[in-house]
């Protein structure tokens, strides 16, 4: 399985429009690449910015909108699953009120919506993403080709309840989308590989790299194994990452060593 994490820059000096076209120069680097990817996946609300609140409103987009359809084009044209990042998600419920998500997408190989995020732990230490958005209500696990697939965003790493929802079916992968700070990189990397150990499961992580609004984000995409090994890591700035791994790999592991088997309820 080879797995490609569009680590991107999220700057003052760009708009959406711009970071669409440098999203879209990207997967033609990645179409045009020796080796062909089975999973693409984004970092959060890299559109927008995370950090760009004022933003968020003027940004939002309904689900199918612009992002859902560029993904889900690119992922045909690729034939590979993406995994879309996030995007400020706008729902309209009644005349006068209108709610507004983080939201991800995780499209199939035909270019079809496979699963649906919307982050559930919103951030509020300096920020105003709790102010603004609407927390999601459900964890998301679907199955693919490469086994149970869950999904999550950012913050929600800090929280082990979210990812061992379904005690007996915990997914084999997570895809992280993020916008970690470069402020708390270590508790990215330690959180990271937590989750992979506890859950004896891939954790595939892409963040944003850059600074805007005056808050560097920590880069540092990562692929953990299911025995917390770091498969593969990006720097602090914008790249594109390869990661080939064996999906496989983490119901051997679980079988090896039975420790979800062995956990106790209380």
């Amino acid at each position: 399985m080879n797995v490609v994490l569009i680590q991107m820059a999220v700057t003052d000096g760009e708009n959406g429009n711009d970071r669409l076209k440098k999203a879209e120069s990207y997967l033609e680097q990645i179409e045009n690449a020796p080796e062909k990817p089975d999973l693409v996946i984004f970092p959060e609300l890299w559109k927008c910015g995370f950090q760009n609140f004022a933003g968020y409103r003027d940004g939002a987009e309904i689900l199918q909108g612009q992002t859902w359809q560029f993904m889900s084009r690119w992922a045909k044209r690729l034939h590979c699953y993406i995994h879309s990042g996030s995007f400020v998600e706008k729902q309209v419920q009644g005349a006068e009120d209108t709610v507004f998500y983080n939201t991800s997408v995780l499209f199939d190989r035909q270019g079809r919506e496979k699963g649906i995020y919307r982050k559930i732990h919103l951030f509020g230490f300096e920020s105003m993403e709790q102010k603004i958005l609407t927390a999601g209500q459900s964890v998301t696990e679907v199955e693919t080709e490469f086994g149970r697939t869950g999904m999550a965003t950012c913050y929600d790493l800090r929280f082990p309840e979210q990812f061992r929802v379904q005690e007996d079916a915990v997914p084999e992968l997570f895809l992280i989308t993020a916008a970690w700070p470069a402020a708390r990189l270590e508790h990215w990397r330690l959180f990271n590989r937590v989750r992979a150990v506890e859950n004896q499961s891939y954790v595939i992580s892409c963040n944003a790299a850059g600074e805007q609004c005056g808050v560097a984000e920590a880069g540092h995409s990562m692929v953990v194994d299911p025995l917390g090994n770091i498969l593969a890591e990006a720097s602090g700035q914008e790249t594109i990452l390869w990661c080939e791994l064996d999906p496989k790999q983490s119901a051997g592991w679980r079988e090896q060593f039975p420790a979800l088997k062995d956990r106790k309820r209380f």
